[in-house]
């Protein structure tokens, strides 16, 4: 009986020294994963990086893991649009199947899915913010992205006759959707300004327009996209995503 008890207190014991050594190692993982991700994408400051399931070290020897979070702040992505940015408030993903070569130099995740968001002053680098002519005399342009609800983005736009603005700022609802790398905002109905209807192509090169976001980290795309409160929010997706490499 006396051997049993210290044989149980001796697997008490080690089970809590791998437990312990296996948090050590996942910790250090995840610090030696963000500063090779920062490297790689050039990232201004350090992602957040979670690599969950338990135990970590025999997910190591299996050369895969199972499950991988990754939250970067204020990501810097391409527009398509010369050298010209568009700045994610935040971008995070969640990897499943993360294959990594045996001395760790590169990392590949099977399945991603994640969030980004992108705020409305952001957005409005792609909208009509400089006067445009609509009718002899009449000029209009955007000044303002919001929520509209739903799902909507309200479009806000100041119009000018001859010379004298509008009052009031006339509003437009917008739908908002992905296309390819785009994200397209489409009023759904077309605006009366000065208590008059004007042509819809005319109307439309104001209130429609597209922002690219491209080269997100490890090649994710863009896959849906609805209008929130600070910005929209966009679905992100991919496979067979570099993570490092």
């Amino acid at each position: 009986m006396r051997a049993l008890r210290i044989l149980l207190i001796v697997v008490v014991i080690l089970g809590g020294l791998f437990v312990i050594a296996d948090r050590v190692a996942v910790n250090f993982a995840e610090d030696e994963a963000a500063g090779k991700l920062r490297s790689t994408e050039n990232l201004s400051s350090t992602p957040d990086v979670s690599i969950n399931g338990f135990p970590f070290l025999t997910q190591v020897a299996g050369g895969k893991l199972d499950d991988v979070e990754i939250g970067i702040d204020d990501y810097e992505a391409a527009t398509g649009n010369g050298g010209e940015k568009i700045r994610i408030d935040h971008l995070s993903a969640n990897m499943k199947g993360v294959e990594f070569a045996g001395d760790f130099s590169s990392a590949t995740a099977a399945t991603a899915t994640g969030t980004a968001t992108v705020g409305y002053d952001e957005l409005m680098k792609a909208a009509k913010s400089e006067p445009t002519d609509i009718a002899p005399g009449i000029t209009a342009k955007v000044v303002g992205l919001s929520d509209g609800g739903n799902g909507k983005i309200k479009v806000s736009l100041q119009a000018t006759v001859f010379g004298v603005e509008v009052p009031e700022p006339v509003e437009v609802l917008s739908s908002v959707t992905v296309k390819d790398n785009d994200v397209e905002v489409v009023a759904d109905g077309l605006p009366e300004i000065g208590g008059k209807q004007f042509a819809e192509s005319r109307i439309r090169a104001i209130t429609d327009f597209q922002q690219t976001i491209d080269e997100l980290p490890g090649g994710i795309e863009l896959d849906r996209v609805e209008a929130a409160k600070d910005g929209v929010e966009i679905t992100v997706k991919g496979s067979n995503v570099e993570l490092a490499g």
